[in-house]
């Protein structure tokens, strides 16, 4: 006869005791996993770039909320000019 016999635990507290641990198991790494993402969400926030005005007008033509028109105007004017003003010009050096 075993010693303490009626005193140990059965399966019944066995498997209470398993699922008693894997809650907490499943508890900390989903508090581990928050954290993480929070992190990673925070930092990513604070040093993203601003897009630029021509990145955000072909959004809007994407969207569709300008015609082409508009945005063949506004690209024109967003784009730096290939070749200097007349009055900015430099002399050129002989």
């Amino acid at each position: 006869m075993p010693m303490m016999y009626g005193y140990g635990y059965g399966w019944e507290g066995v498997l209470i005791m398993a699922l008693s641990m894997l809650f907490w198991v499943a508890l900390i790494a989903a508090a581990i996993w928050a954290f993480t993402r929070w992190q990673a969400d925070r930092t990513s926030s604070s040093g993203a770039a601003r897009p630029s005005a021509t990145e955000i007008l072909r959004q809007r033509y994407a969207r569709g909320e300008i015609d082409a028109a508009t945005y063949e105007e506004m690209r024109r004017r967003l784009e730096p000019a290939d070749e200097p003003r007349e009055g900015l010009r430099t002399p050129a050096h002989s």
